[in-house]
């Protein structure tokens, strides 16, 4: 089945300036750094089980919209290979390749206000075929992307262990024919780069890290946190074929997740990666479909809300915030236009 990923990444390397195919992926890997909590809450208390973390990836893929599906390599085998959801789709299947220790973030645990430091717990053999195998002439029957993340911290021997762990990966992808993007995360030691040094910090470090790096071990694209419009900009423009792509962040407010969205395409980003945001949401097929409107400028980001609200009220579904307060901007790294 042609994917939509591959085909909208040929589009804009084809012409970089002038493409305005955009890439949403849904991220549902939260099991490998939340735990219990990752499905998300329910509605009467508690928390929703892994067969229903399950059955909103199935309905996510069903519908079609997004173009990558980022899960766990134990769901990757599930819903993959074992149940083989993604054969008949256009999605993209994607496994999170590694689960540094600043996003080991159980209940009650304190790792993330540490250093960051490296960890991989998923095989790349076991990502794209389900099983470890010496011999890599099967047809892949899991997923063959998956996502590395990078966390720096301004310590040359912390920086240094990090690089040196990714270096191994991309030796080990490219031998075994495994593609990947590349997470890159903001310090996670208060004070490592004063606060407006850090978007500039953060490209500095992309750029000098993949200088070094040719074509056949370069990620697919960049996933970041949107740290301002400038900084975004400068990274984008720096080389058109560095395809920038978003991180969701919190859940925060409809407006928020809708105004990002907007914002980062307009200031240079191909791509968005949404977690929480469409996890935590109400409703979250109406969720995606009003973020793929607002990336094809079919609808602003506060036409999207009451758009959203909407599709709430005809499901028969209790909206979390009231539409004031769900058209409020509380996200303070966003651009005000």
């Amino acid at each position: 089945m042609r994917k939509t990923l591959d085909a909208k990444l040929a589009a804009i390397h084809a012409d970089p300036q002038g493409c305005r195919e955009f890439i949403i992926a849904d991220a549902k890997d939260a099991d490998m750094a939340l735990g219990v909590t990752a499905p998300g809450p329910k509605p009467g208390g508690g928390y929703k089980t892994l067969e229903e973390y399950r059955d909103q990836i199935r309905a996510v893929v069903r519908q079609g919209i997004v173009d990558i599906m980022l899960m766990s390599a134990s769901n990757v085998e599930q819903l993959a290979v074992h149940e083989k959801l993604f054969e008949s789709s256009e999605v993209t299947p994607a496994a999170r390749a590694n689960d540094t220790t600043d996003i080991w973030l159980p209940r009650g645990g304190k790792y993330a206000q540490s250093a960051s430091r490296p960890f991989r717990s998923a095989s790349i053999d076991h990502i794209k075929y389900g099983e470890a195998t010496e011999h890599h002439a099967q047809s892949v029957r899991g997923a063959d992307l998956g996502l590395y993340s990078l966390t720096f911290v301004n310590d040359r021997d912390r920086d240094y262990e990090t690089l040196a762990a990714y270096a191994r990966f991309r030796e080990e992808a490219e031998q075994k024919k495994f593609r990947h993007f590349l997470e890159v995360f903001n310090p996670n030691v208060n004070g490592a780069v004063p606060g407006e040094e850090v978007g500039s910090f953060l490209n500095d470090h992309i750029v000098r890290a993949l200088a070094g790096i040719t074509s056949s071990q370069r990620p697919l694209f960049l996933k970041i946190p949107y740290n301002s419009p400038a900084a975004l900009e400068e990274l984008a423009a720096y080389d058109p074929h560095l395809v920038v792509g978003v991180l969701g962040g919190g859940a925060g407010t409809t407006r928020d997740a809708f105004q990002l969205i907007h914002d980062a395409r307009k200031h240079g980003a191909r791509v968005a990666l949404f977690g929480r945001k469409i996890n935590y949401s109400e409703h979250p097929l109406a969720f995606i479909a009003c973020l793929r409107q607002i990336a094809q400028d079919e609808l602003a980001p506060t036409e999207a809300v009451k758009a959203y609200h909407a599709e709430l009220k005809k499901a028969g579904i209790t909206p979390l915030r009231s539409l004031p307060a769900d058209l409020e901007l509380t996200d303070t790294a966003l651009h005000y236009d």
